[in-house]
C-alpha cells in the first residue's frame, strides 16, 4: 500500500506502529559487521515517537511541514542522468507461469570514454520484477556479440562482463563514493537481465536505465565482483543446509558494499576474511534473509583488502516446512534461474586503481 500522504498512512496506523515496535521496519538484516553508511533502522526515540502519535489517534501534522509526495513515475532517485536509454517496445509479462530469464542489449552509442557516478534501474512493471541486472558490454568483448539489439531474447551461459547497477525491491541505486565511478568505454553496450515474476495479472514492462557522468577521471574505479557456488544440493526437509565458497584476492582493494543473493529458501549469509595471522573476521552476516528485500549492505568506510587476502562466503538455506516461503519442502532443490530453485552468490563492489579493468584486476 502506498503511504505517500497522510489520507494514505492514517487507516494503516496500527499496523505501522507495530511495524516499527518489532523492526520489521524499515527492513535491514545485519546482524553483523559493519557499521554500514545505508542503514535505515529507526533509534529508540523515534520509535517511541510513532508510538506517542498512534496512542494520541494518529492526528494529522500541520500541513505547511508535509512533504511533497513524490511518486515512482515522478523524477529519478539520482541527480539528473545525462543519458537515459529505454527499451524500445514493452515486454509482455503474463499473469501465471514462468517466464525464462530475458536479455537486452541496448547500444549507447557513446562516441568517448564515460565515467558513471550514479546510475539507475526503472522497471516499468515492479510488481512482476524480481531483480534486473545491467551488465556493461565492452566493443571488444565476445558475449553475445551476435544476439540481436532492442529487442528481447534467451541466452544461456554465464559472463565476466562488470556490472553497472542492480535492481532488486528494496535496493538502492548505484551511488559512487566521492572520487569514485564505474567506466564505460566508447561503444559500449548495456545488456540487461530481466527475472520476471508472474504476479496474477498481464503486465507490460519498458524499463529505462538513467546514468550520470563526471567530467573528470576519479581517483579509483568501482568494480562489481563475486563468488558462488552452483555445486550444491539441499536435502528434502533439511532446515539449515550449509553451503560454502572462498578464494583469495588477486590484488589489493577498498571493500565498499556486500549483496548477498538467494531465493526462497535462503535462510542466512554470511561474508568473512582471514586476515594476517589466521585470524578469521565477520564482515556482514545477514540474518535472517529475506528475498522479498534484498539489500545491499553499504560499509561506512570503505576496508583495505590486502592482496592476498582470502575471502569466504557461507549461506544457510531452510528446506523445512516451517519455512513459509518454501515452495516444497519434499524437493530436493539445486541451482537454477527460477525462484523455485536457489542460488548462492555474494556480490561486492571494490575500489580499485582506475587503470584496472575487470579482467586486469585478476591478473596475479
Amino acid at each position: 500500500m502506498p503511504l505517500l500522504t497522510y489520507q494514505e498512512a492514517r487507516p494503516w496506523a496500527k499496523a505501522i506502529r507495530q511495524a516499527v515496535v518489532l523492526k520489521k521496519m524499515p527492513p535491514w538484516f545485519a546482524a553483523a559487521g559493519g557499521p554500514f553508511h545505508n542503514n535505515p533502522s529507526l533509534t529508540t526515540k523515534e520509535i517511541e515517537t510513532i508510538e506517542a502519535w498512534v496512542e494520541a489517534g494518529a492526528p494529522r501534522g500541520a500541513g505547511k511541514d508535509a512533504p511533497k509526495p513524490v511518486r515512482w513515475q515522478e523524477g529519478w532517485n539520482i541527480p539528473s542522468p545525462d543519458l537515459v536509454v529505454t527499451a524500445p517496445k514493452p515486454f509482455p509479462v503474463p499473469a501465471s507461469g514462468a517466464v525464462d530469464y530475458q536479455f537486452l542489449i541496448l547500444p549507447l552509442r557513446t562516441l568517448e570514454d564515460h565515467w558513471v557516478t550514479a546510475a539507475e534501474i526503472r522497471p516499468g512493471a515492479r510488481s512482476a520484477v524480481h531483480h534486473i541486472v545491467a551488465y556493461i558490454r565492452d566493443p571488444d568483448s565476445p558475449w553475445l556479440k551476435d544476439a540481436p539489439r532492442n529487442q528481447a531474447f534467451r541466452a544461456e551461459g554465464v559472463t565476466t562482463s562488470d556490472i553497472l547497477a542492480i535492481y532488486t525491491p528494496g535496493q538502492a541505486p548505484f551511488v559512487a563514493p566521492e572520487g569514485m565511478a564505474k567506466k564505460l568505454r566508447a561503444g559500449a553496450e548495456l545488456v540487461l537481465q530481466f527475472h520476471y515474476t508472474p504476479n496474477g495479472r498481464a503486465e507490460m514492462d519498458q524499463t529505462s536505465v538513467g546514468l550520470v557522468f563526471t567530467g573528470k577521471a576519479p581517483a579509483k574505479r568501482v568494480l562489481t565482483l563475486q563468488m558462488g557456488n552452483a555445486e550444491f544440493h539441499i536435502p528434502p526437509g533439511d532446515p539449515n543446509y550449509r553451503v560454502t565458497v572462498g578464494g583469495t584476492l588477486p590484488n589489493d582493494a577498498l571493500l565498499l558494499s556486500m549483496f548477498p543473493h538467494m531465493h526462497l529458501r535462503g535462510k542466512a549469509f554470511e561474508y568473512d576474511l582471514t586476515a594476517e595471522g589466521g585470524r578469521d573476521e565477520t564482515l556482514l552476516r545477514v540474518a535472517p534473509y529475506s528475498f522479498q528485500w534484498q539489500l545491499n549492505y553499504i560499509l561506512e568506510q570503505p576496508r583495505l583488502l590486502p592482496k592476498g587476502t582470502h575471502l569466504r562466503w557461507t549461506a544457510w538455506f531452510d528446506n523445512s516446512a516451517s519455512n513459509p516461503s518454501n515452495p516444497d519442502p519434499a524437493k530436493d532443490v539445486s541451482y537454477g534461474e527460477q525462484s523455485w530453485d536457489e542460488m548462492m552468490i555474494g556480490f561486492f563492489d571494490v575500489a580499485v586503481d582506475p587503470k584496472l579493468d575487470k579482467s586486469a584486476f585478476f591478473v596475479r
